[in-house]
């Protein structure tokens, strides 16, 4: 659980340098959340689940 939110508060930190600083407008980044909406309830969410989660867990195990 504390993954995803970490992942969501960091997505929405690059949206918003996106928009501030790269000149991302408001009803594009509208427009990609809408999408990670209607991607969270249709067949593929699963799948991008386990790579979020498998990405994840690779990192973590990087040894620095």
């Amino acid at each position: 659980m504390a993954l995803s939110i970490s992942l969501v508060v960091l997505l929405l930190i690059v949206v918003f340098m996106l928009v501030q600083k790269a000149g991302l407008k408001s009803a594009h980044a509208l427009v990609c959340v809408l999408l990670g909406f209607y991607l969270a309830s249709s067949s593929i969410a699963p799948t991008i689940d386990d790579l979020t989660t498998n990405v994840a867990n690779m990192i973590g195990d990087v040894d620095l």
